[in-house]
């Protein structure tokens, strides 16, 4: 008799965004999951707490907490969060250091016990820890990635849609670039009901710079507020949308952190673009036509993203 098997994923950080990752992946039926962290009693209290609240919610994934990376062998695909979140007047890049010997860590075991899994890195700065975790690893560019784009899309949708007054639904966006202060969000290529952003009734130039301006400092608006945290619930759900499209093979069309090879003008570099995401990881890297402006744009985050690049080499994370 064939013997049917549920996808394994594994959760690196059981904090504020591994926790909503765990139950938002069991709510959706992605598989069963493991929740680690090194904090004792941690990553064990929070899955038993999701795993209670499986019976009213008809959820049937496992969810376990451990202090131990054993425990994630064999794992499908793994979503790291590890690492420390920002504070009111930190960049992103400000965590460089910290975080890169957190994953320096984690790409070490998870390329021992999950060494054929897919892997979304969510931890920041961004574009540097996939890159990191890319170089440590050895995996094929196909299978490592970074949450960043969806979110950042996500943000501009919102704001839009606060501003129009019309349902995010009927709203759609795009944001490439690196996951900071440089990443590049396309009015041109952002449509409410079908229309440009820019052919929009009563939409001017000076409200889409305005959206745009406070979709680039999304993140650290919400910093600011939390003062001791930052979001956890729209990156979440932004990496699940991916988790989910390579675990059911939709072929997502996705903005995310991807490995360029040419691509775009760039080599070896993890930078947001437009993407397909299905069964075999990142499978297609969709080159759009580009304005003058937007792609000088791009070239600008690029150049940011390269800098965290040698950042990581005078720090001897990289040779």
């Amino acid at each position: 008799m064939r013997k049917f098997s549920r996808p394994k994923i594994a959760l690196i950080g059981a904090g504020m965004i591994g926790s909503n990752l765990a139950y938002m992946a069991a709510k959706k039926g992605l598989g069963d999951i493991v929740l680690y962290d090194i904090i004792e009693g941690l990553p064990q209290g929070k899955a038993l707490d999701i795993m209670e609240a499986t019976p009213v919610d008809k959820i049937n994934s496992i969810i376990t907490g451990t202090n131990n990376y054993e425990d994630i062998k064999g794992s499908d695909l793994v979503i790291i969060t590890a690492g420390i979140p920002r504070k009111p007047g930190m960049s992103r890049d400000d965590l460089l250091t910290t975080n890169s010997k957190i994953m320096q860590q984690v790409a070490e075991n998870v390329k021992i016990y999950a060494p054929n899994s897919f892997v979304i890195v969510i931890s920041n700065p961004l574009d540097a820890m996939v890159y990191l975790f890319y170089q440590i690893s050895g995996f094929e560019k196909n299978r490592v990635m970074g949450m960043a784009g969806i979110l950042d899309a996500a943000r501009f949708r919102s704001f839009i849609s606060l501003e129009t007054k019309i349902s995010v639904e009927s709203i759609s966006a795009f944001v490439l670039g690196g996951h900071g202060d440089s990443m590049v969000p396309l009015p041109r290529y952002s449509y409410v009901g079908g229309v440009p952003l820019p052919d929009f009734p009563g939409m001017t130039q000076a409200k889409i710079d305005s959206i745009v301006e406070r979709t680039r400092k999304g993140g650290g608006e919400i910093v600011a507020l939390l003062k001791t945290g930052s979001a956890f619930y729209a990156p979440a759900i932004s990496a699940i949308a991916m988790a989910e499209s390579i675990i059911k093979d939709q072929k997502r069309v996705y903005p995310a952190a991807v490995y360029c090879d040419g691509e775009y003008g760039y080599n070896d570099l993890f930078i947001g673009l437009p993407a397909v995401f299905g069964g075999n990881g990142v499978e297609k890297i969709i080159e759009i036509k580009l304005e003058d402006h937007e792609k000088a744009a791009l070239d600008k985050s690029a150049e940011a993203v390269e800098h965290l690049k040698g950042d990581l080499r005078n720090l001897k994370f990289l040779s």
